[in-house]
């Protein structure tokens, strides 16, 4: 073997070594939570309990706000607080809520849902996801 193909397989070696271990690692379940969530008292992690009273979720409170917490969008219509799955039905961006107009708008092709989640404009091809809320003084508990 020439000094070429040492040095070759070194760094060849070398690069297995550094980069393997963090892909490896990206491909773990991630056990941590946003901030203001658990996973409820259900095994397995069935529900989200947010606690209005923390800052980072008392806008919930207001009318025409929304959060994204773990691909599940939750806003507050003004008359009620609605969670719905947060990725586009289309190609899986993440949609937002529009206080302005009262409906869910996708970025990227322009897909538009009721907040029911029902599809208003395409090219989404079926409605987004509800999941049940339920308030139980400052707690805000989406069932998925």
């Amino acid at each position: 073997m020439n000094r070429r193909e040492v040095v070759q397989k070194f760094l060849l070696g070398g690069t297995v070594l550094v980069f393997v271990p963090s892909v490896l690692d990206s491909c773990t379940k991630d056990s941590t939570m946003n901030p203001g969530t658990n996973p409820g008292t259900n095994p397995g992690g069935t529900s989200i309990n947010l606690d209005l009273s923390l800052a980072s979720n008392s806008s919930l409170t207001t009318a025409g706000s929304s959060k994204v917490v773990q691909n599940i969008l939750i806003f507050n219509t003004g008359t009620n607080i609605v969670a719905l799955s947060a990725i586009c039905t289309h190609q899986g961006c993440t949609v937002g809520y529009n206080a302005g107009k009262n409906d869910i708008e996708c970025p990227c092709h322009g897909s538009v849902y009721s907040t029911s989640g029902s599809v208003l404009v395409g090219p989404a091809p079926s409605a987004l996801r509800a999941y049940p809320v339920t308030q139980d003084g400052n707690i805000l508990t989406i069932t998925l």
